[in-house]
This record gives C-alpha cells, structure tokens and sequence, in this order.
C-alpha cells in the first residue's frame, strides 16, 4: 500500500499538483471539516458505500472515482481509509493512503 504523509501532500499541493482526495468519513464530519485547497478534487463517499463495493460480486465501480489517476484516501485517523483503499484497491484503482488521516493532516498544517 502506498502512503503519503500529511507533510507530502502540502508539498504537493504548494507546487499546484492537481490531486484527488476521497475521504470516507460521514458527511457531518466531512463537512465539519475536509481537506481543501484549490488543486484538491474533494470527494466525500462513507466508508460503508466502499465495503459494499467488498461485497460486489459483479466487480462494481464508483464511477464518481477516477480510474488511472491517485487517489489520496483519509478518514479520521487512517483506519478505516486502509480498508477502503485496500478494496478499491483490488478494484483497480489507484490509490495512496494518507498517513494518520485528517487527526495528521490538522496537527501538521495549524
């Protein structure tokens, strides 16, 4: 699994790279607070909708989700971000794990 540190994506984003960032926390904390810059796509899909992609015997997609392109998963802390990228994973798409999730990212960038 590929990780990213809150530290590294700041870098990314303070050189303008275009980067998606799906968080899977429920919309009440997401839009207590999420992730934002003007070069972040910012996606917002619960983990519950990803662990049924798990169960999808048909190999479902998300089609809100990019094929061939990162995705930079979080949640809270990290865990329940590695399930999901792992599931998405094994669906095909590309994705990195933020590394201590949005708890990370708000002590690193305050």
């Amino acid at each position: 699994m590929r990780t990213i540190t809150p530290a590294e994506l700041a870098d990314k984003l303070a050189k303008n790279e275009e980067v998606t960032v799906l968080d899977v926390r429920s919309p009440e904390k997401y839009n207590s607070y999420h992730i934002e810059s003007e070069h972040i796509h910012s996606l917002n899909i619960e983990k519950t909708a990803i662990f049924a992609l798990h169960d999808d015997n048909n190999y479902g997609k998300i089609s809100s989700l990019p094929m061939n392109k990162e995705i930079i998963v979080t949640c809270t802390t990290g865990n329940s971000a590695r399930k999901c990228a792992d599931i998405l994973s094994a669906k095909g798409y590309e994705v990195t794990l933020l590394s201590g999730g949005i708890t990370a990212w708000k002590e690193n960038n305050q």
